[in-house]
């Protein structure tokens, strides 16, 4: 089983769409309120304009999900080292990347990775 998703493709078709007048902007950008405020207080710059508005605001947010997480499921990472620091201590949990701009509140998940022990990189000698 792969350990990450990546949803570049479905990224693409979305913008496409948007581009061909098949959805509108408001349509794709409808960044929750809660979203756009980790995007600006937690959230880490991307050298990538927006592919909406063009501006450079886009930032990445880290939210993990997963059964054994208890209080820290579906909380935003916000501290340096904290994805480290869940994975040695579950078995098994998602983290979930999303790309915001804070400008036009465009948002699209951009990737899901599977942590935990379970997903350790194992070093062959």
């Amino acid at each position: 089983m792969p350990s990450h998703v990546d949803y570049a493709l479905a990224r693409r078709a979305v913008l496409n769409d948007l581009r061909r007048g098949v959805v509108k902007s408001l349509d794709v950008c409808d960044a929750h309120p809660e979203l756009m405020r980790a995007a600006r207080n937690v959230g880490t710059p991307m050298e990538a304009p927006c592919p909406v508005c063009s501006k450079d605001s886009l930032r990445l947010v880290s939210y993990v999900y997963g059964d054994g997480l208890k209080d820290a499921n579906g909380r935003c990472l916000t501290k340096r080292g904290e994805l480290e620091g869940l994975a040695r201590k579950h078995d098994e949990f998602a983290r979930y990347v999303v790309e915001v701009c804070h400008e036009c509140r465009w948002n699209h998940l951009k990737r899901r990775e599977l942590h935990g022990k379970l997903h350790r990189v194992r070093r062959v000698s």
